[in-house]
């Protein structure tokens, strides 16, 4: 168990309060803050939503949830009273002002703690809410506001957004979530970089060969079918997940880690991206979309079957080449691929390193293989770095590629913390250095909104791929033009 100081007392409000991310991944993130002694005992936890429950029937519903996401012996009985305690529910329809009786009763009094109000909801309501919120007194310079991704569905709707909240909110009181940036093992990935002497001098484009950045997953749409056919995995992984990895394995040495030092060296990033012309998209985008195949010896349907969707076009897989114009970058590809429906459940990135520039053992058995770093993000998180060594022996020398394995929680005999536990009270600080600032927001809509349009002006649609494999042959291709293949690694 790991355990960390408490944080201020708080009341978090969440909308949407009963959903799916509620209840599958804020409560019980909520639930592990409470047990390892992080919440005071003041904080309350406050449900809005339309469902018409009362107080006593959510922490019905939420005793039920908890332990559909939640190991066993993560749940204490003690634990679990105090956690339900916190819980309450108001009954709000976030779109009509006039609805928000029950949630003004629970936050009348004035107080000094902490409030977040946490938009778990769909995008078209975070002005809306954020206007009510305002009109009815609710916030103050103690107040932040959570948004979930999606930030609208291109430039011009992600700038409507933030206009309308920027409107009530001061940019400072604003955590845009990335869940991604949560993960132990992406924040390790400054750690790697700036306090290892000898990896930082060799990260640049005179030692490295490419990049790699793959987010693949073996589930299909499930449950999201309805939002997903809107979105596709370009809005859903690409323009936030994928992108918010490339900046910090791309990014400069900041001065130092804090509260924007970071998001600036971001920002340089997606600013110094290639942007990509109508003809780039037909070469170095695929759009892919899974039909029916077998994953782990089951037999799954197409995309279009989960969506109920005969005609969808909607990309469920993306592989595209991207570049970095600046100083250390330069020449240096960056592959980013992520799909639905694909052999294993995989996140990972790869350092791949150029070749030895003379080889020294031309009479000796085997290849020295070129270095390589693989930070692994999920299912486990951890590293793999890969060398050639002298398989032991007499009668020569045999080369060997071999690899160097860290696993967190092997090395730490610890719990690694869900996302959301640290990024949740990353808000409760006030500490925006996780979260994505307007700017990067808008600089990763601007780079992918290329790609948007000249899909939706193919006639073709994207390319298919059975479930079960790794995408369409032309994503392999991508690759292989280049001498290159994708990195297709065990776990570890």
């Amino acid at each position: 168990m790991s355990s960390a100081n408490p944080v201020a007392p708080c009341d978090f409000v969440v909308f949407g309060g009963t959903g799916d991310l509620a209840v599958r991944k804020l409560l019980p993130a909520l639930y592990l803050r409470d047990r390892d002694g992080q919440l005071p005992a003041e904080t309350r936890i406050i449900a809005a939503s339309r469902a018409g429950l009362d107080h006593v029937g959510y922490r019905d519903k939420v005793r039920g949830e908890l332990g559909r996401f939640l190991d066993a012996d993560a749940l204490d009985p003690l634990t679990l009273d105090r956690f339900l305690a916190r819980l309450h529910y108001a009954s709000v329809d976030a779109a009509a002002p006039d609805e928000w009786d029950q949630l003004l009763q629970l936050l009348d009094q004035p107080t000094d703690r902490v409030r977040v109000y946490y938009l778990a909801c769909a995008p078209n309501l975070f002005g809306p809410i954020s206007r009510h919120l305002a009109a009815h007194n609710l916030v103050d310079e103690t107040c932040r506001v959570v948004l979930e991704k999606p930030i609208g569905h291109d430039l011009a709707s992600a700038r409507d957004i933030n206009d309308a909240v920027g409107s009530v909110f001061d940019e400072s009181q604003i955590f845009r979530i990335d869940h991604y940036l949560g993960k132990e093992s992406v924040q390790n990935l400054l750690v790697t970089r700036f306090a290892n002497t000898f990896l930082e001098p060799l990260w640049n484009s005179s030692w490295i060969d490419h990049v790699q950045i793959t987010v693949a997953e073996s589930l299909g749409v499930g449950s999201r079918a309805g939002y997903y056919d809107q979105s596709g995995a370009l809005r859903d992984m690409v323009q936030n997940h994928l992108l918010q990895v490339l900046c910090l394995v791309a990014m400069e040495p900041p001065t130092c880690i804090d509260r924007e030092s970071v998001r600036d060296e971001k920002l340089k990033v997606l600013q110094a991206l290639k942007p990509l012309s109508h003809n780039d998209v037909g070469t170095l985008a695929i759009a892919g979309q899974y039909v029916a195949g077998l994953v782990d010896g089951a037999a799954v349907p197409s995309y279009r079957d989960d969506a109920e969707n005969p005609d969808s076009l909607t990309e469920t897989f993306v592989a595209l080449k991207a570049e970095v114009r600046n100083w250390r970058w330069s020449g240096v590809p960056f592959y980013l691929r992520t799909g639905k429906r694909m052999e294993h459940r995989s996140s990972e990135v790869v350092i791949q390193f150029k070749p030895v520039p003379h080889p020294m053992f031309p009479g000796s058995d085997g290849d020295a293989e070129p270095n390589k770093l693989v930070i692994q993000l999920q299912p486990e998180e951890g590293m793999r770095l890969f060398m050639t060594a002298k398989e032991p022996g007499p009668g020569g020398i045999r080369l060997k590629p071999v690899s160097l394995d860290l696993n967190y929680v092997n090395a730490f005999q610890r719990r690694s913390p869900d996302a959301y536990e640290r990024l949740l009270m990353d808000v409760v600080r006030g500490d925006p250095t996780l979260f994505m600032r307007r700017d990067e927001v808008e600089a990763a809509w601007a780079w992918v909104e290329p790609m948007l349009v000249a899909w939706r002006a193919q006639e073709r649609g994207p390319r298919r791929y059975p479930a079960g494999t790794n995408g369409p042959f032309e994503a392999t291709t991508l690759l292989e033009r280049d001498g290159r293949t994708w990195h297709e690694g065990a776990a570890l």
